[in-house]
């Protein structure tokens, strides 16, 4: 039961690693790399989920779960099985397997969702969108609401509408657009997408669902840096405040808008201008790091 200990243990260290992140402050001045950490977080937590049932269903065997899986194979080839796996632990071993196709299954469902709502609105910009000049680059939408965001993929676009055009000033449209194509160049879409399917897969658990949120915070955090990079804080800041003032935001489903999230935070995040925790984010990067090894290093061995 060594093997079935050791992903107990990484489970429950995944769930105190999220507890710590997500009551840090340190990431925000570290957007880039605390989604690595919670990237290693959600990793370790799927093979982990899927590993514990496997592994104490293989005890018997005394092997790491990779070589223990070879032999349970190898055994039901030959029509034997050694003493102690009967019908309870190869059950277990199918719990873990369906695990693993829950996981795939929503990732899947969730990929296509998004795909498919890209491409509708994708569709939609093309009969309802149109050039200005005074945005090259991007597409503008005749609505007197504020609207910017992302619409990624293969061929991503950047989109706000003509009340974010009259709402901000040239500075501070000019920080938005690199805001957005920042989420369009770091594939923003793509780093969400696994903490979206854990949601889906694991809906009841409230923790899921704050690592989601935190981490889709640290996505607009990471683009508001890309953004201050050319444009300093002074504009970025200003935008956010006429957005947050604005109030009727629109961010259509399958985008990234600018408007999403925590504005009041991130304003006040641009304006204090801290330091990254370079240690300390490093010490977080290979905790995390190695917490993701160990149930890889486990199924390879």
């Amino acid at each position: 039961m060594v093997y079935a200990a050791h992903f107990g243990a990484a489970v429950l260290v995944c769930w105190l690693t999220a507890q710590v992140l997500s009551r840090s402050t340190w990431t925000w001045r570290a957007p880039r790399v605390a989604i690595l950490c919670w990237q290693g977080v959600g990793l370790a937590l799927g093979l982990s989920a899927m590993g514990l049932p496997i592994a104490a269903g293989l005890a018997a065997y005394d092997r790491p779960t990779g070589s223990a899986l070879v032999a349970l194979v190898t055994d039901l080839l030959h029509g034997e099985l050694p003493a102690g796996v009967g019908a309870v632990h190869l059950s277990l071993v199918g719990v873990g397997f369906g695990i693993g196709a829950v996981l795939l299954t929503t990732t899947v469902r969730s990929v296509h969702a998004t795909v498919r709502a890209q491409r509708r609105h994708r569709d939609l910009l093309t009969l309802v969108a149109r050039n200005d000049p005074a945005v090259p680059g991007a597409l503008v939408l005749d609505h007197p609401g504020a609207a910017a965001y992302c619409l990624p993929g293969m061929r991503p676009r950047v989109v706000v509408s003509a009340g974010t055009l009259d709402l901000l000033n040239r500075a501070e449209l000019e920080a938005v657009l690199t805001h957005e194509r920042a989420h369009a160049q770091e594939r923003h879409d793509l780093v969400l997408l696994p903490f979206t399917a854990l949601c889906r897969a694991l809906p009841w658990l409230r923790w899921v669902r704050e690592a989601h949120d935190r981490v889709a915070l640290l996505v607009e955090m990471r683009a508001d840096d890309k953004a201050r990079e050319l444009h300093a804080e002074a504009p970025l800041a200003g935008a956010l405040r006429r957005f947050a003032a604005a109030g009727n935001r629109i961010t259509p489903a399958g985008t990234l808008g600018i408007g999403d999230r925590d504005l009041d935070v991130r304003v006040q995040r641009l304006l204090a201008a801290d330091r990254p925790p370079r240690l300390l984010g490093a010490t977080a990067l290979a905790v995390t790091t190695n917490l993701a090894a160990l149930p890889i290093c486990l199924f390879l061995s």
